[in-house]
């Protein structure tokens, strides 16, 4: 999905939730959660749109109605200490923090 794409999708409320994960080499990719699959934000090239922090997230949605639906988004992170060291028993789940897509802070 294009970023305009991603605005009408988020526009008609279709978003679930937006995931901004973070990857090895300090980049991030956008992933919208739709009620019955996810798309990842794509670039004009069709390749995974990369991004370097949250706050270029937020403009690139700059262009998003004020009366669109309220977007949760979550920051994911894979804790790569708990996978090198093998400690923790089970699955290991990725951190998942909210973050505000109109704040900075």
């Amino acid at each position: 999905m294009n970023l305009q794409e991603l605005i009408t999708l988020a526009t008609d409320g279709q978003i679930r939730e937006l995931e901004l994960l973070s990857l090895e080499g300090g980049f991030y990719i956008v992933r919208a959660q739709l009620h019955d699959k996810a798309r990842t934000l794509l670039d004009s090239r069709g390749k995974a749109m990369h991004l370097h922090s949250a706050t270029q997230l937020r403009d690139l949605l700059r262009d998003l109605p004020s009366s669109a639906p309220t977007m949760p988004c979550v920051l994911v992170q894979h804790v790569v200490h708990d996978e090198l060291c093998g400690v923790r028993q089970g699955p290991i789940e990725p951190l998942r923090l909210p973050i505000s897509l109109s704040l900075a802070w």
